[in-house]
């Protein structure tokens, strides 16, 4: 593993333990070349994902984005981090068992509106302004009705203005 400081190409493990429910190993590691500490983390692909974009574009599946998107519609929401790297998981093996290796865009988001639905109905209509392209205040009230969410909902789960 490469030093992220140093790049020097010669890093040792000093602590190994299981994360993520035991779907990962968690890698503490040390560069004897400039002292740096970082963590890896070792998990099962079990196949190479692409993402094919709506303009025909194909992309490799990046999990860091899965977890920044999530992160961006789950700020500021009673969240933990590590409820985002199980939700992110949960979404990855998802993808992974459709069987497919290239995999529509829309089918990336349906899965994440879906997860986020369960989690977090205000970081799902965050997340649904982008996805479904929101405009207008109307869009939200046709998303809101159409999901059978309440806007009250939404106020008390919201806290304070």
């Amino acid at each position: 593993m490469r030093c992220p400081y140093c790049q020097s190409e010669d890093t040792q493990v000093k602590d190994s333990r299981p994360a993520e429910d035991g779907a990962a190993i968690r890698r503490r590691r040390v560069c004897p070349d400039c002292g740096g500490r970082f963590t890896t983390f070792e998990r099962v692909q079990l196949r190479d994902l692409v993402v094919m974009k709506k303009s025909g574009r194909r992309t490799p599946f990046d999990r860091d984005k899965l977890e920044r998107s999530l992160g961006i519609a789950l700020r500021k929401r009673p969240v933990q981090p590590e409820q985002i790297e199980q939700l992110v998981s949960r979404i990855v093996r998802q993808l992974e068992s459709l069987g497919e290796t290239e995999i529509p865009s829309s089918t990336v988001g349906d899965f994440i509106m879906k997860a986020l639905k369960s989690v977090d109905e205000v970081a799902y209509v965050r997340y649904a302004s982008v996805y479904k392209d929101f405009r207008h205040t109307g869009d939200f009230a046709r998303f809101l009705g159409a999901e059978g969410l309440s806007e009250g909902g939404l106020d008390d789960e919201s806290g304070p203005r």
